[in-house]
């Protein structure tokens, strides 16, 4: 993925090819879509109104905390929009390295952070 691959909160809610995941500004899930259920295990229902690093290694918790509240109070970021090898972990805590490609998109004065997750 580049740069050219970002996608507006509406294309990514129309993704079906790849993992996709939406946070509120505070970090909770709002949206995955159904190909993310058929990799992580997690259903919407499930895992809407959870924060976000419960598929996030706990061993990042804390740097994922401190990235995303300087993020919110700078709103400058490295990482949005430039693909990372990360590692998710799935509903029965499997670790799965997938190319991570995150967004942020201001909507009515609050940020949406969008992530599409691709296995490799």
């Amino acid at each position: 993925m580049t740069k050219a691959a970002m996608k507006t909160l509406s294309d990514m809610k129309q993704e079906t090819d790849v993992p996709v995941v939406i946070t509120d500004e505070q970090g909770f899930v709002t949206y995955v879509n159904d190909r993310f259920t058929s990799v992580f295990g997690w259903s919407m229902a499930e895992i809407n109104g959870q924060i976000i690093t419960v598929v996030i290694p706990e061993g990042f918790h804390a740097p994922h905390h401190l990235g995303f509240s300087r993020f919110l109070s700078t709103e400058n970021s490295t990482i949005l929009n430039h693909p990372l090898h990360l590692v998710g972990i799935t509903k029965d805590g499997l670790e799965i390295q997938a190319e991570h490609l995150i967004m942020a998109e201001k909507h009515q004065g609050e940020w949406v952070f969008m992530a599409m997750l691709r296995p490799l």
